[in-house]
């Protein structure tokens, strides 16, 4: 019997695209509504998206636009951006939140750089950890005799190929988003 690698290929695909999307809400200088993400506002009682309860427009490329749909909620969402860490200033006009995005600064590019590469490693971490558990299963498998030794070998070698190009994968898009950065 040989160990099914589709599961663990699966999980490592996942994980790469988790990465990915994780990367969309990192601030680089220009207008991105991704970055609003991982901010949720108190709408009655529910921590809700800004996505959600607003329509979000960039009119060009250093400027968002946030206009509520509830005028209600428009300090409340103005709120919950000055409370997140992403270091951005809205600018509430009574009907719309405009949000300015500044140039970065060299060190602000750097300090991104470090923050990027770091997890870019984190999501490295969970890729081997991911090869761990295949490999686990594997030597289980060969205790309960469902396995040989030669099907273990063949299985870690194809779990450690599959390893590889997932890490291999997460090197391109950190190169690339550390590009980007850099570029801007």
């Amino acid at each position: 019997m040989k160990l099914e690698t589709k599961d663990f290929e699966e999980k490592m695909k996942k994980s790469a695209a988790a990465y990915e999307h994780e990367l969309s809400t990192v601030r680089v200088g220009r207008a991105n509504a991704a970055v609003l993400d991982k901010v949720t506002v108190d709408y009655y009682g529910a921590a809700t998206q800004i996505s959600a309860m607003a329509q979000i427009s960039i009119p060009d490329a250093r400027t968002m636009v946030i206009q509520p749909w509830d005028a209600s909620t428009l300090k409340a969402i103005e709120r919950a951006i000055l409370a997140s860490d992403l270091g951005l200033n809205p600018q509430n006009d009574g009907k719309v939140l405009r949000i300015a995005f500044p140039m970065l600064t060299e060190d602000r590019r750097k300090e991104l750089s470090r923050q990027v590469t770091k997890m870019g490693e984190e999501a490295k971490v969970a890729i081997r950890n991911i090869r761990r558990d295949a490999n686990d299963r594997a030597k289980d498998m060969k205790k309960k005799s469902e396995m040989t030794d030669d099907e273990v070998k063949a299985s870690e070698k194809a779990v450690q190929d599959l390893t590889d190009r997932y890490i291999k994968t997460i090197d391109e898009i950190t190169a690339k988003k550390v590009k980007d950065i850099m570029a801007i």
